[in-house]
């Protein structure tokens, strides 16, 4: 099972990258992402530190661990650039701060995620027919998440990726130790939202494909 949306204390996190990796396999994940919070403030370090740290971890551990970045809260022209920026840098998971209502995030922020290099839009909020459509024409993954707050617009989300086709995925968004939940605890998140156990398989055989890339 995988988890690609977490932040460590690089962020707004709890936790050294180490430990989250041990939490997660302790929990039952294989694979996660550990996405931390950036901005033209601190995208440099981010991504230098995390890189580091994913190329020091042992091959043989128990969880595989990518480096990833969350583009959050920037103004709208800016998502392109440093995301153009984590990519050149190896980033592997690149993911975009969508309009969820529980922050004050700029409107047409998911637009100008996905017109952007990433792979997830985060917490979408009530995000429009056209958005989901562009995020299925570029193959973007729309966040199904178990994070308070952000959590609120899992039905309508699901529901708009399931109509016109766009792929979703699970994630926790965890900050905090108390925010790891188990793998089958993430699959409610999505049964929840309106999912069939049929569909929670076909979005982790998507995940599959992505990882493999």
């Amino acid at each position: 099972m995988y988890n690609l949306h977490c932040h460590s204390l690089l962020s707004d996190g709890a936790l050294l990258p180490s430990e989250i990796a041990v939490r997660f396999a302790v929990a039952g994940y294989q694979t996660i992402a550990i996405t931390d919070h950036v901005d033209y403030s601190n995208i440099e370090p981010v991504t230098s530190a995390l890189m580091e740290f994913c190329r020091r971890w042992p091959r043989d551990a128990a969880i595989k661990v990518l480096p990833g970045i969350e583009l959050t809260h920037l103004p709208l022209a800016q998502f392109r650039p440093l995301a153009k920026y984590a990519r050149a840098k190896g980033i592997k998971v690149i993911i975009g701060h969508g309009e969820t209502a529980a922050e004050p995030v700029a409107p047409g922020a998911n637009r100008a995620c996905l017109e952007a290099d990433i792979d997830i839009l985060a917490h979408p909020g009530m995000i429009s027919e056209a958005d989901v459509r562009l995020a299925k024409e570029r193959n973007i993954f729309l966040e199904l998440t178990s994070r308070k707050g952000h959590c609120d617009s899992n039905k309508h989300v699901a529901r708009q990726a399931l109509e016109l086709g766009a792929k979703l995925i699970l994630s926790l968004d965890a900050h905090q130790p108390e925010d790891i939940i188990s793998p089958q605890e993430l699959e409610q998140i999505g049964i929840r939202a309106g999912l069939a156990p049929q569909y929670i398989a076909e979005i982790s055989h998507n995940v599959t494909r992505f990882l493999q890339k």
